[in-house]
């Protein structure tokens, strides 16, 4: 993973733009989802335990979506 790019120069003393700049840098590099993963181990039986709820309540979703809605007469 490279990490480019993680300096924001703060331009006619306007922080909070600089500040709102940074925040979309990390968020797009994901670096800040990396910190929170490592923070604690997770089993790799739990990870798939986990992505397999996560595609059930796609696919559940996915099949409500389709439904025809029922008749109201």
């Amino acid at each position: 993973m490279i990490l480019r790019g993680r300096k924001v120069i703060v331009q006619d003393g306007n922080v909070e733009k600089a500040l709102r700049k940074f925040k979309k840098k990390i968020a797009e590099s994901n670096l800040l989802q990396e910190v929170r993963d490592r923070q604690e181990y997770t089993k790799p039986t739990t990870k798939r335990k986990i992505a397999r709820g996560q595609a059930k309540s796609r696919w559940k979703r996915q099949l409500r979506e389709q439904e025809l809605p029922k008749k109201l007469f």
